[in-house]
Formats: structure tokens, C-alpha cells, sequence
């Protein structure tokens, strides 16, 4: 159990510094091949924080253990409203902007509500696995073509503008390949040893597969969404905080969730849909009526916050007792 509990944090730790080299590497070498700064950072970047989970996914999905990735995507969804924005939320009152009420947020909502339904016979099928897929291609290339008309218009997007100027510049093509090949190896590896160290810890308490997903790996990959929301709301970057969490909903739902389809299709748990997934869609309403507010004061203030975070507790709570 001690030498599974090690190679947790190291399998964690290897997976959040390769996930932050391959997006480093892929996004210097998309800048130096000629690719625009805006593109880069609305798909390779935004990616970035959403790398762990598409790992892990793939590295349950190729084990057999499909309710572990499903579960895994759900998870860190619920995770991120509810922990990430929660304790952010605590730290300093996020302000949300119209764009992100009308626009972003209603994405979350509907690409969850998506892969809810697809899923709602308790069966994930190939061709489920790549309609999410296909959904998520065109979400991403909707905000792509709507940030590149705003920025055409000379209308700017806060949170665009933070995605590019995360793209790195001056970095040599050799350098970005270097990187890009380290994170390229190193990713899946740490992935597989998080799963694994994950199961063994978890089969050792008595908990499902689902389970494990929705909890110990689902918290793990939602670390860098809790670092990069941190850091935003510190710096007054109230737009970058919220975004970072709409982005990763969307990519989780969509991207992550479509890895198990295409790699292991077959039965999943009834509970991760008829519980969890409706607990993610009830908890993604929550944030949109958080967003909007009574008095339409568009933000998500500290009492709310402990609300979330009451949210996250009282979730693991209910997951721990009725899983034991």
C-alpha cells in the first residue's frame, strides 16, 4: 500500500509536468510552422489543462476498465465546478462577463447534456464515441471561426487574449520538438502508473472502478485546473479563472469522454449516468444560475463559493459512504 500511495504521486506529478511540456513543445512548434497565436491558444493551450484526463481515459479504456474513464470524465467535471470554482471563488469574488454567459456557459451545458443522453442506455458504443468526438471538433472549430471574426472585427476577448499570450514565442523548433517528443512519452506512462497505483489503493477500501474515477483520479487531474484558476483570480484575471473550468468541462465531456467509446466500447455502470452524470448536469445548472444571479450581478461571490465547496464535500462524502 506505502509503494502504491509513492507511485500515486509520482505517476500525479510526472503527468502534470509532461501534460505542461507537451503543450509547451506543440504550441511553440505551431507558432514557428506559421499557425496564428489566437488558434493556438483557443485549441493546443486551452488542451493543456485537459491533457491528464485524455491520458488517463485512454490508459483505463486500453486496460478494459471503461467505467474508470468514464467515471474519470464525469468526475473531474463535478470536480472542477465544485472544488476548483468553489475554493477560487472563496479566495476573491469571480466576475463573469456577459460573452461567457451567453456563450461559453451554454456550451458546458449542452455538450454535458450530450454526452448524458448518448449514454443514458447504460452502453457506450463506437459510434457514440465518435459522435462526442465529432461534437467536440465542432464546438472547438465554432469558437475558433467566432474568436477569429471578434478579433477581425476588433472587438477583444479577455479571455482570448490570455490563451495567446500563453503561446510561447523565441522558442527554437529544435527545443519545441524536444519538448514535444519528452511529453509525447512521458504523458502516457505517468498516466498508466497513476492508474494503476489508483486502483490498488482504491480495491484495497472496497471501491468500484467508477468510483475510482469519480474520485482519486478525478481530483488528481483536476489539479492544474485549481492551480491555473488560483492564480488567475489572484492577478484579478476573473475571466481567465472561469475560462480555464468552461474549457476543460467542454473538452471533458467531449474529447475525454469520447476516448473510452472509440477505444473500449461496451456496457458502463448505471450509476454513472442516472446519478452522476445527472448530479454533473445539476451541478453545471447550479454554476449557470451562480453566473447569472438574481440581482443579475454576474458574479460567483464567497458565499457561494463555500456553497460549492459544501457541494464537492458532502458529493465525496455520499460517494465514500455508499460505495464502502
Amino acid at each position: 500500500m506505502l509503494i502504491a500511495c509513492i507511485l500515486l504521486l509520482v505517476g500525479l506529478a510526472a503527468l502534470m509536468w509532461s501534460a505542461d511540456k507537451f503543450v509547451y513543445g506543440a504550441a511553440a512548434l505551431a507558432r514557428n510552422i506559421g499557425i496564428s497565436p489566437l488558434i493556438i491558444g483557443l485549441t493546443i493551450v486551452a488542451m493543456g489543462s485537459s491533457a491528464p484526463e485524455m491520458m488517463v481515459a485512454a490508459s483505463a479504456a486500453l486496460d478494459g476498465k471503461i467505467d474508470t474513464a468514464v467515471g474519470n470524465a464525469i468526475g473531474s467535471n463535478i470536480t472542477n465546478i465544485t472544488l476548483v470554482l468553489g475554493i477560487t471563488a472563496i479566495l476573491k469574488t469571480i466576475m463573469v462577463s456577459s460573452t461567457t454567459i451567453k456563450r461559453e456557459l451554454p456550451l458546458v451545458l449542452l455538450s454535458s447534456a450530450f454526452a448524458v443522453a448518448l449514454l443514458y442506455d447504460n452502453h457506450f458504443a463506437f459510434w457514440e464515441g465518435i459522435a462526442l468526438f465529432i461534437a467536440f471538433i465542432i464546438t472547438i472549430g465554432g469558437l475558433t471561426w467566432y474568436a477569429l471574426k471578434q478579433s477581425k472585427s476588433g472587438v477583444d476577448d479577455l479571455y482570448d487574449e490570455e490563451l495567446v499570450d500563453d503561446v510561447p514565442s523565441d522558442v527554437s523548433t529544435k527545443k519545441a520538438i524536444l519538448w514535444l517528443v519528452v511529453g509525447i512519452i512521458v504523458l502516457p506512462l505517468s498516466a498508466d502508473i497513476l492508474v494503476d497505483s489508483s486502483v490498488t489503493i482504491a480495491k484495497y477500501f472496497g471501491l468500484s472502478d467508477l468510483v475510482i474515477g469519480l474520485t482519486i483520479i478525478a481530483i488528481g487531474t483536476s489539479l492544474p485546473e485549481l492551480a491555473a484558476s488560483v492564480a488567475s483570480v489572484l492577478k484579478g484575471e476573473d475571466e481567465l479563472a472561469l475560462g480555464n473550468i468552461v474549457g476543460s468541462n467542454i473538452f471533458n465531456a467531449l474529447a475525454v469522454m469520447a476516448i473510452p467509446g472509440i477505444i473500449a466500447p461496451g456496457a458502463i455502470d448505471p450509476s454513472a449516468i442516472h446519478i452522476h452524470g445527472m448530479i454533473m448536469l445539476g451541478i453545471t445548472c447550479l454554476l449557470i444560475a451562480m453566473a447569472v444571479g438574481i440581482k443579475r450581478n454576474r458574479s460567483i461571490n464567497r458565499v457561494e463559493g463555500f456553497i460549492l465547496l459544501g457541494c464537492f464535500i458532502a458529493y465525496q462524502y455520499l460517494l465514500f459512504f455508499y460505495s464502502a
